[in-house]
């Protein structure tokens, strides 16, 4: 003799489930993706000059830290956002091009709050070779000029 499942056990057990599911969902912090409007200021280009001192290759953005010697000599480490490292490595900037010490020069935008952080157009090495930082589509002035 077959016997049906018990609907009330079903439904206890579906409902138990999605209540988890949300509970993972939601205790899980996310890690927010904004626009370029949101922190980078287009009416302040910045070009920084330095070693490397720091990489963060990671989604969903990609942070380069330079020490930057100011003109007074003291010295301030930037933080630097580049585009996502898929988004990078199809550009052809390998993780091992940014290495701590190599120097480089970023061409970018400050940060609204006018702490040492920049949204990365372009980073340039020595000897010339030179990438397009920024992520397609964040309102950040280039996107404009890409097109």
């Amino acid at each position: 003799m077959l016997t049906q499942p018990c609907r009330s056990s079903c439904t206890t057990l579906c409902l138990l489930a999605v209540g988890l599911l949300t509970l993972v969902v939601t205790s899980v912090p996310a890690v927010a993706h904004h626009a370029f409007g949101a922190e980078f200021d287009p009416n302040r280009p910045i070009l920084l000059t330095g070693p490397i001192v720091k990489v963060e290759w990671v989604n969903p953005h990609t942070w380069i830290h330079i020490e930057v010697t100011n003109d007074d000599g003291t010295k301030e480490v930037w933080m630097v956002e580049g585009g996502t490292p898929n988004t990078l490595l199809r550009r052809g900037l390998r993780r091992d091009y940014v290495q701590p010490g190599t120097v480089v020069v970023v061409d970018g935008y400050q940060s609204k709050d006018r702490t040492p952080r920049a949204n990365a157009r372009d980073l340039t090495f020595q000897d010339g070779r030179k990438f397009f930082m920024g992520s397609s589509g964040t309102g950040a002035p280039y996107d404009a000029e890409r097109r």
